[in-house]
């Protein structure tokens, strides 16, 4: 995950997003509606930033940026640690 304020958000299928809420209802998670990978997300904490899923960036190799955490979100469960 990365940060960016709203107005830089770099993804494009916002149109395919499916939103999820919980508790408090301020934070919103997204997901793509057509292959269901967590694309973004925005913050209760700072709600004008925004967190998002650095392998949804057309053309980003999240492997080559160096030591970063990778996780399964299937098994929910991190693949290689920062």
């Amino acid at each position: 995950m990365a940060s960016v304020p709203l107005e830089h958000l770099p993804w494009r299928g916002r149109g395919q997003a499916d939103l999820y809420q919980w508790n408090t209802r301020q934070a919103r998670h997204y997901s793509c509606s057509v292959c269901g990978i967590y694309t973004h997300h925005q913050r209760r904490s700072k709600p004008t930033e925004y967190g998002f899923n650095v392998a949804c960036i057309e053309g980003v190799d999240p492997l080559a940026l160096g030591p970063v955490a990778i996780g399964d979100g299937a098994a929910q469960s991190l693949v290689r640690g920062a």
